[in-house]
């Protein structure tokens, strides 16, 4: 596959915010551009952002047109979704790849869209960032230091650095391979299609709201998945948010990392809350128990 880098984000970059999955707050979302302006980012909007089809922001057409129509825009740098939900894994095969593979730009996201994510990467090669989104990270009031540091750096530099905020190590070792990865139960959606990765990589994951049961059944859908289970090299683990059993969950991680024979590290700020990494899905990554080494 040839990967193709999206340009860095500079001051007064353009950037274009779509709502590719769920039903939005438009306050929070006229307050999140605001606050990007003040930064001294240009702030537009998808046509159909304020739309609503049940608990969608608008028709999976409508949807679709705003994504594309970010992509195609020449004046657009960068594309930052207004939030997740659901409605991603309804639109993946209906979308023109030819004009995101013919237009890359920064692309920005997480949980739902870690669909559009593994989509977008399949396709066309484009890296995409799992990161921060307008409604629910860039409102004046809520705003995560940490979080709108680390997502200002990773997206205008060449090399970045992540270290886990606290150590857990479920297996030692090392390994190499691409950056893959997201919401957990979106990824598990992904079984039975070709979106899955079909070269070597290191999968980051995390997830909000899941009992145990349901976390090892999501592991185990992609873990039945043969060419995942060959290409995968290593897992780092963020958070998995009102969790029922924490127990039950560090000795499933144990289980999947004695099973894998890989290495299996805890405590990264992947995460649905406020504090959190932008990762680059698809970089050039090397793993240890220390840090990942990225290479954009």
């Amino acid at each position: 596959m040839n990967i193709i880098k999206p340009k860095k984000l500079t001051k007064g970059s353009s950037i274009r915010i779509i709502a590719p999955c769920g039903e939005i707050e438009k306050d929070k979302i006229t307050q999140g551009k605001t606050y990007l302006e003040t930064l001294g980012y240009k702030v537009s909007l998808g046509e159909n952002i304020f739309k609503a089809d049940r608990y969608l922001a608008g028709s999976d057409e409508e949807r679709i047109k705003d994504l594309e129509e970010a992509f195609a825009d020449k004046d657009i740098d960068a594309i930052i979704c207004a939030r997740g939900g659901y409605g991603a894994i309804r639109i993946v095969n209906k979308i023109n790849y030819e004009i995101i593979k013919n237009n890359p730009k920064i692309f920005c996201g997480y949980s739902d869209i870690s669909a559009l994510s593994a989509a977008i990467f399949k396709n066309t090669g484009l890296i995409t960032y799992s990161g921060p989104m307008l409604q629910t990270d860039f409102q004046p009031a809520s705003i995560e230091e940490f979080t709108l540091t680390n997502f200002f750096n990773v997206l205008s530099s060449e090399d970045i650095t992540i270290k886990p905020k606290e150590d857990k190590i479920y297996k030692s070792g090392e390994a190499e391979g691409i950056l893959w990865g997201g919401n957990l139960a979106t990824l598990a959606s992904l079984c039975g299609t070709d979106l899955l990765p079909n070269n070597d990589f290191i999968l980051f994951t995390e997830d909000l709201n899941e009992p145990a049961y349901k976390i090892d059944r999501y592991f185990r859908q992609l873990l039945n998945s043969q060419a995942f289970k060959e290409n995968l090299k290593g897992i780092i683990l963020g958070e998995f948010l009102d969790c029922d059993n924490y127990e039950y969950l560090d000795e499933l991680f144990y289980e999947i990392a004695k099973e894998m024979d890989i290495p299996v590290i805890g405590g990264y700020k992947i995460s649905h809350a406020g504090q959190k990494l932008t990762i680059p899905i698809g970089a050039s990554a090397k793993l240890d128990e220390k840090e990942i080494i990225i290479k954009l």
